[in-house]
């Protein structure tokens, strides 16, 4: 319910507005006159296969990777000149494949890491406030506070490079192959945790190559293929698209659209 209210709210608001991006890597052009949108409480769903340029459009949204030509606003906002450390204090926090937590810290430290970015002044107290919001989403990283956080299992340590991410009171957070390496099982309790971040009112932009689960979790949808939006629309429309059951789905896929 706070989730349709937040969606109904802000339906006209775009948080983040990407248009015309292009990306190389040396003479390799990745991205091509990339263009969508996220509005203020909506999760949406970038899905291709690999290579298809998803991460390379998540670390030029954040910073990390320059753009060749386009623009990138945030919050109305146009940011993409911005470095890494500018857009994280500006709400905009990426949580990035292969997770990347400082295994030899414990969880605590790790999660303590995510708050850096706060005000200085209000830094522990706000801390203190995030810590107690962490643990109700997540009550498996309270028991395991004093653990070293490489000694986590695959799922556990994918939860924590997601509650570090939200240590830091983020607008928005962009999850990069959340599932990647995962097994099936474990993969489905980081998309309900997802789903749960979802309900809260979080705006997402997800990454994913199992674009099934990407899709059951999100509001809208876009196809990247080889650096371009191929398709766009809501996740029933994309789930009925011949061409995404052909290239995502199997083509046996006769599954039918529930939410």
């Amino acid at each position: 319910m706070r989730h349709a209210l937040c969606a109904m709210r802000y339906a006209s608001f775009a948080m983040l507005r990407v248009k015309n991006i292009s990306a190389y890597y040396g003479n390799i052009q990745v991205l091509r006159r990339v263009t969508f949108h996220v509005k203020q409480g909506e999760v949406v769903s970038l899905i291709g296969g690999n290579g298809a340029g998803k991460s390379t459009l998540l670390n030029v949204i954040s910073g990390i990777h320059p753009a060749s030509s386009g623009t990138i606003a945030f919050e109305r906002q146009e940011v993409q000149k911005l470095e890494p450390n500018k857009m994280v204090r500006l709400g905009l926090l990426q949580v990035p494949e292969q997770r990347q937590i400082f295994n030899s810290m414990t969880v605590t430290e790790n999660l303590e890491l995510g708050s850096y970015c706060l005000p200085r002044k209000a830094q522990k107290r706000m801390a203190s406030s995030q810590f107690q919001e962490i643990y109700t989403l997540f009550p498996i990283l309270e028991e395991r506070a004093r653990q070293r956080a490489g000694t986590l299992s695959g799922g556990e340590q994918q939860i924590l490079s997601i509650a570090r991410a939200l240590m830091a009171r983020p607008r928005m957070l962009l999850l990069d192959e959340p599932s990647l390496g995962l097994a099936p099982l474990v993969a489905e309790e980081i998309f309900r945790v997802t789903r749960k971040l979802r309900d809260n009112g979080t705006t997402i932009l997800l990454v994913e190559q199992n674009a099934l689960a990407a899709l059951e979790v999100c509001d809208r949808g876009y196809v990247l293929e080889a650096g371009r939006i191929i398709l766009e629309g809501s996740p029933a429309a994309l789930l009925d698209d011949d061409e995404v059951q052909r290239a995502f789905l199997g083509r046996d896929y006769k599954g039918k659209w529930e939410r």
